[in-house]
């Protein structure tokens, strides 16, 4: 596995191949080994790669075989609700469980702060790590393989996509309520403060319409950030 940085935490478990069983596909190591490096724990190493690049190539690969799935499992579902059904498959908190599961969160190297702050339980860190994994899996197999990984971990969470995606996606919510009143495109401005180990941001949702932001919302991550501006400003534009 990895050379162990000079005092930095070292994963309850360092021997994937637990991991691998459970995820289902076996991951060239180079890459394995890559997926499971947090930033944080890159940074206090000196800078070494981490997993972001990864996960953005997973993130792609898990939205294209969510939405494949999907269009063909539910025919006659319009598309603003194919959108939410995928939103509440693809989104954190789902990703995240989905990562406990598999027992992930062992197997991450995180810095000292993420370590002793609880982030190997944190969504935002299992759900990035996921598609970290998601992305080796593609570059090791291609997109057959990592089809098939996906949909096996998902599963759970696709069967009952429908239900859990109604009014999930805030964010899409809001796009639709603005170009349905003719008010205009829809924008965020996020702040982040803090350490890396307790980041939080800060979200402001516009409407090119409207003076000023139309609802505001913070989390541990932007995306979830912007979501949860955009479900403020749903709840205050169109309550229900």
């Amino acid at each position: 596995m990895m050379a162990r940085a000079k005092r930095l935490p070292v994963p309850p478990r360092t021997d994937t191949s637990s991991l691998v069983e459970a995820w289902g596909a076996p991951i060239d190591d180079a890459l394995l080994s890559l997926a499971l490096v947090h930033r944080s724990y890159a940074n206090e190493a000196g800078g070494i790669a981490n997993n972001e690049r990864l996960e953005f190539l997973g993130d792609s690969v898990l939205s294209v075989v969510i939405a494949e799935r999907l269009f063909h499992d539910y025919p006659d579902v319009a598309e603003s609700d194919l959108s939410r059904m995928r939103a509440a498959t693809v989104s954190q908190a789902p990703l995240a469980s989905a990562a406990r599961r598999i027992g992930l969160g062992d197997y991450v190297y995180l810095g000292k702060g993420e370590s002793l702050h609880g982030g190997r339980d944190k969504d935002s860190i299992l759900s990035d790590t996921f598609e970290a994994l998601i992305g080796a899996t593609y570059l090791t197999h291609g997109l057959q393989a990592a089809r098939r990984v996906v949909l096996e971990r998902l599963n759970f969470l696709l069967e009952d996509a429908q239900e859990r995606g109604h009014h999930q996606d805030w964010k899409t919510l809001l796009v639709e309520y603005a170009q349905g009143k003719g008010l205009g495109e829809v924008s965020y401005e996020v702040e982040g403060e803090g350490p890396d180990h307790r980041r939080v941001f800060t979200a402001r949702a516009f409407i090119a319409g409207i003076d000023g932001p139309v609802g505001s919302g913070r989390a541990t991550s932007k995306k979830h950030a912007e979501n949860a501006a955009a479900q403020n400003a749903m709840g205050a534009l169109d309550p229900q």
